[in-house]
């Protein structure tokens, strides 16, 4: 008899990946009718209502009728190509897996022109829209700048590395645009899920909750996809580490520090704070703890590119709150916001940005094996050196 396949983590990801993303896709082109023409169908709002009460998404969805107003039809292209964004990746990555070369080629480059469009009308809606009209206010206008320009830099990125022939780093860059662009339909399913666990919260309070963490719950998927495409023990001209124990060291301590200080500011605004340093807290231990984890299984199995790319997230990761300190202090003396909100914005972008960062070292680290591999080849090509002969 032949014995069921195992089922692995990866078959289940990618299968919940492709569910979420096309079971969202309606849902994102049809958010904004019902601000362009009252009662037309907004299947998100319907469900958010089922899922909670009506009164729940009445009352939030009614502050947005202003904002939305003044950049409408920015905000639909942004919405509806948003939508088509959502069925376009599983498309891109079913194809990457099964070698689909010219189908994946033709469908990235749809995908990149839309990624550009749809991102065009969100920074329309950003640039009209003031920081404290923003959906829970200012804190979450710059998460939501933050997140643009993070999307467009990765997906030009992983263009360049594509043209580059870099098709390692062309991937890391695509997952990572497309771990950003996932934030939408996270933030939706938080919608309904976080008032079951904190009853009474208004939709502007979850989104304060959902900000802490879904910059970092998305990057590290994005990660965690790199990782499992890439199969390489080693890489050509990769040699030694860029993260020494010393530098991970300090790293650790400046993160540790600031991750003090970050817990002690929360734990002073009383029980929202606890609230908002527990959805930031939990989501960071548990990726700090596979990244420690996969960092050393890499290692003791002598997975020398694998455990270079684990400990260099996990090196960004620890900065993170360094990072998230720092902003808090800068918003809170040069963009006149309360310290509360500076430093809920800094922390919502830290891991996000961190992310970005290591992926930078990582293809930078990648580059440079591939100039050291073309000087050896280069040097090992060159005819030796002809002595003169002697004089007789």
């Amino acid at each position: 008899m032949n014995r069921p396949r195992k089922v692995t983590w990866r078959r289940v990801a990618t299968i919940a990946l492709v569910a979420v993303c096309v079971g969202y896709a309606p849902i994102a082109m049809t958010e904004l009718w019902p601000y362009a023409h009252r009662g037309a169908p907004a299947f998100g709002e319907w469900l958010l209502a089922r899922a909670t009460s009506p009164r729940y998404v009445a009352d939030a969805f009614a502050t947005r009728v202003g904002p939305y107003g003044r950049s409408l039809i920015a905000m639909i292209v942004h919405t509806v190509l948003g939508g088509a964004l959502m069925l376009l990746g599983p498309v891109q990555l079913l194809t990457a897996v099964r070698r689909r070369i010219r189908l994946h080629r033709t469908v990235g480059v749809v995908f990149a022109l839309t990624v550009y469009a749809s991102m065009a009308g969100a920074a329309v809606y950003l640039v009209r829209t003031a920081p404290g009209d923003a959906f829970s206010g200012p804190a979450f206008w710059i998460v939501l700048a933050t997140i643009l320009v993070g999307t467009v830099m990765s997906v030009t990125y992983g263009i360049v590395a594509a043209i580059a022939k870099f098709p390692d780093l062309h991937q890391r860059w695509m997952l990572l645009c497309y771990g950003y662009l996932m934030t939408a339909p996270l933030l939706r399913l938080e919608w309904g899920a976080l008032p079951a666990l904190f009853p009474g919260l208004s939709l502007e309070d979850v989104n304060r909750i959902a900000i802490m963490h879904l910059g970092s719950i998305v990057v590290f998927g994005a990660l965690l996809g790199s990782r499992a495409m890439d199969k390489r023990t080693t890489v050509p001209g990769v040699t030694g580490t860029w993260v020494p124990a010393p530098v991970l060291a300090a790293a650790h301590l400046a993160g540790a520090l600031a991750l003090a200080w970050i817990a002690k500011s929360f734990l002073e605004w009383g029980v929202a704070g606890q609230r908002m340093l527990l959805g930031y807290l939990l989501p960071y231990a548990v990726t700090y703890a596979v990244l420690a984890v996969r960092a050393r299984r890499a290692g003791r199995a002598s997975h020398g590119w694998a455990r270079e790319e684990w400990r260099l997230h996990l090196a960004a990761l620890c900065l993170a709150p360094a990072l998230s300190a720092t902003a808090g202090l800068l918003f809170e003396r040069y963009a006149g916001l309360d310290r509360q909100t500076a430093l809920s914005a800094g922390v919502a972008i830290g891991c996000g940005m961190l992310a970005f960062a290591a992926t930078t070292v990582v293809s930078l680290r990648v580059m440079y094996g591939r100039a050291v591999v073309k000087r050896e080849r280069s040097a090992a090509a060159r005819p030796p050196r002809q002595e003169p002969s002697p004089v007789g």
